[in-house]
């Protein structure tokens, strides 16, 4: 019997939108705070995670949300602000926001909730809110308040736009040098309105 796959659903991010989010992680590495930061190929939008999934239901979850996005227009993403959960006074998890299209996003995620409810996955107890993340604080450390810092002064900071034009199911492998993240599947978004310039 396979092992279960420890599955997601994401949307990728722009190259131009990569770099700029590198050299953010680069300014704040600077502070030694203890944070495992997210390396640039593994950086994504996250519309729903769905843990260890048997490996023979990964067709049907991936037929689910092919099916969820079928009919959703395609939209430009702006990718903006910098910030922190809980917040940026007591960092855990470190992150870049969303702007303009940000509805849209949340939209998205909403379709393939719903359609994975359906197959028996549990539903999002709360509110989507769209974010690149950046970071993990492993555990406090002297800088981390430098990090808390200059969260604040970049808060309003703007990383560009992207084109969302499909979604894709991810497996990921924990491994001791960070997870490792393949694409088992990808569904394009059904309408042509808001398309635009992508980085």
């Amino acid at each position: 019997m396979k092992s279960p796959i420890r599955t997601f659903v994401a949307v990728e991010i722009g190259e131009a939108i990569r770099r700029a989010a590198v050299a953010l992680i680069e300014e704040l590495r600077a502070a030694s705070a203890e944070v495992s930061w997210v390396a640039p190929h593994n950086m994504h939008l996250t519309v729903k995670f769905l843990g260890d999934v048997a490996a023979e239901r990964v067709p049907q979850v991936s037929a689910a949300v092919a099916e969820a996005v079928a009919e959703a227009p395609s939209f430009d993403l702006e990718v903006c602000g910098v910030g922190a959960f809980p917040n940026v006074s007591r960092p855990r998890t470190i992150w870049i926001g969303t702007g303009a299209g940000e509805a849209q996003l949340a939209d998205l995620a909403g379709r393939i909730d719903k359609a994975l409810t359906k197959l028996g996955f549990a539903r999002e107890g709360r509110d989507f809110r769209g974010h690149l993340t950046l970071g993990r604080v492993r555990r406090p450390s002297p800088g981390l308040t430098a990090v808390s810092q200059m969260l604040r002064e970049q808060s309003g900071l703007e990383f560009g736009r992207t084109t969302v034009r499909e979604v894709i199911v991810f497996s990921s492998q924990l491994q001791r040098g960070g997870p490792i993240y393949n694409a088992m599947s990808r569904a394009t978004l059904g309408g042509n309105q808001g398309l635009g310039m992508s980085d």
